[in-house]
């Protein structure tokens, strides 16, 4: 079995492996981060499997000083089923406890069900539906309880 670990990054390592998401149609640009991530408390982590980052977990203080989000986070193709999204939501939301969060959430498409089928066996609960575009599109909120 490879070791994974769990690290903190950097905008330009997420910027990097957005690009080789296959879900990410249109991978954010290191100035997106950037600017999302500015003067706004935030933790970048990524996984790497024998020293190779292979995905990444973003989040911020967002709405309010209880609230984290997590923003972004993806695995490359060949490195799935490995626990590696797991260990990342696990570390982020450890950390976000101990920083005096006391939930966390996130925004996924109603396309990746595979999304919301993780945030449910994570205990989140679905919380709001925007309706944004087609069906496919509409953007479906999890939260969870630290």
């Amino acid at each position: 079995m490879k070791k994974i670990k769990i690290r903190q990054g950097t905008v330009q390592e997420v910027a990097e492996l957005s690009k080789k998401v296959t879900e990410f149609f249109q991978p954010f640009s290191e100035k997106t981060y950037e600017d999302r991530l500015k003067d706004t408390i935030h933790l970048i982590l990524i996984a790497e499997v024998d020293g190779k980052p292979v995905g990444f977990k973003v989040g911020y203080q967002r709405d309010s000083p209880e609230l984290f989000y997590s923003w972004m986070g993806g695995v490359l193709d060949s490195y799935r089923r490995m626990g590696i999204a797991t260990k990342l939501a696990d570390e982020q939301e450890r950390w976000a406890k101990n920083h005096g969060y006391l939930k966390v959430y996130f925004k996924t498409r109603n396309r990746f069900s595979k999304m919301i089928h993780f945030g449910l066996n994570r205990g989140f609960k679905i919380v709001d539906l925007i309706k944004k575009g087609g069906i496919d599109d509409y953007r479906v909120v999890m939260e969870k309880v630290l």
